[in-house]
Formats: C-alpha cells, sequence, structure tokens
C-alpha cells in the first residue's frame, strides 16, 4: 500500500515492488492499439513458465529486439535475425517464443487485412466492451475462462502461438478486456466506470 491523501492506497494482492508501477498505470486499462495488443501477447506468452516481474525488466529490451512491437517489421524477420535474437541476453532466449513472435507478426497482418485491426477482431471475444468482474479476493479470480478459451482456439486455428487461455486470460487482463483488480483496490472503480 502507498499513501494517498493521507490515506493508504489499496492495490490488488500481485502488485509489489516493481510491479506496482505497471499495476497502477497499465494493467486493466483498456488498449485498442494494435501495436501495443501485439506487445502485450508477445510479452503474456513470453512470460510462460517465468514470473510476470522478469519480463516487465526485460520490457525494453524487447521492444529494442523486436523493431518496437511493429508487427509489419517483424513479419519480415528472417531465420538469420531469429538466429542474433538467440544471442540477444535482454530477452527470453527461447528458440520456440522467438520463432512464435516472427510467426505471430505474421498473423496479426493477416487479422489486420481481414477485419481492419487487431483491436476490432481481439475486442469481439468480450462483445466490444471490458467485463467488469466484482473479486473481492484475489483467489476468486479464474486462471482462464470460456471466453479466453474461445480465444485461445480462434488464435491457434489462425497460426498464432504461446496463445492457450491461460495466456489468453491474462492477456485479456492486461488490456482491460476484463476488469480483475479486486474491489478493494484503488483502480478498479475507476476501471469500471470504462466504456471504449
Amino acid at each position: 500500500m502507498a499513501k494517498r491523501g493521507g490515506r493508504e492506497k489499496k492495490r490488488c494482492a500481485w502488485a509489489q515492488g516493481e510491479q506496482v508501477q505497471y499495476h497502477d498505470r497499465e494493467w486493466g486499462v483498456p488498449q485498442r492499439d494494435d501495436r501495443a495488443l501485439f506487445e502485450l501477447l508477445i510479452l503474456e506468452g513470453a512470460q510462460a513458465g517465468l514470473s510476470w516481474a522478469t519480463i516487465l525488466r526485460k520490457r525494453e529490451a524487447y521492444r529494442r529486439a523486436f523493431a518496437g512491437f511493429d508487427p509489419a517489421k517483424v513479419a519480415r524477420f528472417t531465420a538469420r535475425d531469429a538466429a542474433q535474437l538467440l544471442r540477444d541476453p535482454g530477452i527470453v532466449r527461447n528458440r520456440a517464443k522467438i520463432r512464435a513472435t516472427i510467426d505471430n507478426a505474421r498473423a496479426v497482418l493477416e487479422v489486420q487485412r481481414e477485419h481492419g485491426s487487431l483491436a476490432r477482431y481481439l475486442w469481439e471475444f468480450v462483445g466490444g466492451q471490458p467485463v467488469q468482474n466484482r473479486w473481492r479476493s484475489h483467489r476468486q479470480i479464474p486462471a482462464l475462462t470460456p471466453a479466453s478459451q474461445i480465444m485461445s482456439r480462434a488464435l491457434l486455428a489462425r497460426g498464432f502461438r504461446f496463445v492457450g487461455p491461460t495466456i489468453c486470460y491474462a492477456f485479456m487482463q492486461a488490456t482491460g478486456m476484463v476488469n480483475d483488480h479486486t474491489t478493494d483496490c484503488f483502480r478498479w472503480a475507476p476501471l469500471a466506470r470504462t466504456r471504449r
């Protein structure tokens, strides 16, 4: 907790240490920018088997390594680029995750051609508006939902990788498709009013 106007500011239980700033400014804020959505989809997949704090520490290195998460640029990466990325200590040096990032960029371009934008496509999985949950405890928050399972199946069918239902749900939380701040968190109420 932190002081705010003389009062303690209550946060979600997971928001500790270096994750506080991310929690307070980004997590759960509805995101409709294709590049930002692509970034978070890749970072959530990169987290598989690791902590989110580790990925946040590597975020700037990921942005440098993957052309600012511009899907059109990443889609043009070659096998040589992938081999070079395997030597980059700033990112998770996992061959499958690096290859998936390039493949996912190509899949994003296909979605954009078909649907106009990645945002338009992804937000349809929640009916275009944030799902406003009312969890009182982090223990109530599910690891996946029927919507994240449907999203996962749809993305996998389009050639996306590292998009299992748990990763998809973490992505939905991060991008504000669902408001999973607990109701006692100072971020829950402002985001509960979000309708965009």
